[in-house]
């Protein structure tokens, strides 16, 4: 007896960026942690009609288990009528990506950064041919954004631009349906106003065709995600400005209401307070409408 898949309503990311390359705005990619902040940030966008790529991490699959991550949001994909894509988010081996794979995760980045030029291209064109047989798309990302993601730290020092001369190349030899880049943002807030290489963007968009991706939008000005965006970026990411309105509005709920002991009461507010930061960063990326 032949088993037969269930159909998956859970997107790649392919199509999604390359109408947002088209239309010049950019497909919000939001970190999510577990079921209030996937249900948050998916209410948020088809109120707003907004494609959506929900992000996660190592340390997110670890902490809510990657077939409780996937069984969630293919629910929300199936029960809402906007594009879904599940993304595994810094991924840096090769088994940890097969494994979502296996269970049906269409998007995923392997991060390589940390690896010579050569290696980088070795395990990203290993991770670009096995997905590519899952349906799935791949993005790699050159250079390297100083602070912290999950457990992987990357300090002011070791910080390297994405050299311009080199991203050809790299998407040739590897088959990356998307590529992040290192222009000067970072992972988590920033300690002063970033300064972003908006020429060194420009040149890059223009030696590869496939979609560019922002990393560490979070603290960054709406008039320089926008600019990035006009100069090719069609995936932004964001986590740390979610982070901060969920937790705040959750210690404020418990602090002023000491015996509260139901989650399904004290996750409210957190969740109201984070889908403000959602709509606020859709409205940023002018993927409102687009779904």
């Amino acid at each position: 007896m032949v088993s037969v898949q269930p159909k998956s309503y859970i997107q790649n990311t392919k199509e999604m960026l390359l109408k947002a390359s088209r239309e010049d705005y950019a497909v919000p990619a939001f970190n999510i942690h577990n079921l209030e902040t996937i249900q948050t940030v998916v209410e948020a966008c088809v109120e707003m009609r907004s494609p959506v790529i929900l992000a996660a991490t190592p340390g997110t699959m670890k902490y809510a288990g990657r077939a409780y991550i996937q069984a969630i949001v293919e629910v929300a994909a199936k029960e809402n009528d906007i594009p879904i894509a599940l993304h595994l988010d810094h991924h840096e081996t090769y088994e940890s990506i097969v494994e979502s794979l296996e269970l049906g995760t269409k998007s995923v980045m392997i991060d390589g950064s940390h690896l010579s030029f050569e290696e980088n291209i070795a395990l990203a064109k290993k991770v670009a041919d096995k997905a590519h047989e899952y349906g799935a798309t791949v993005e790699a990302e050159l250079g390297k954004l100083v602070g912290q993601e999950d457990d992987l730290i990357v300090e002011a020092k070791d910080a390297a631009y994405t050299d311009p001369d080199t991203v050809e190349e790299f998407v040739a030899r590897t088959g990356i349906d998307s590529l992040a880049v290192a222009i000067g943002t970072g992972h988590g807030l920033y300690e002063t106003k970033p300064n972003l290489d908006f020429a060194r963007l420009a040149k890059i968009k223009s030696l590869v065709d496939v979609p560019i991706v922002l990393h560490g939008a979070s603290g960054i000005s709406k008039e320089d995600v926008q600019k990035c965006i006009s100069l090719g970026c069609a995936k932004v990411n964001i986590s740390t400005e979610l982070k901060i309105p969920f937790s705040e509005g959750l210690r404020g709920h418990l602090i002023e209401n000491p015996q509260e002991t139901d989650p399904r009461k004290y996750f409210g507010l957190a969740k109201a307070k984070m889908k403000e930061a959602v709509i606020e960063k859709i409205l940023i990326c002018m993927s409102n409408g687009k779904a």
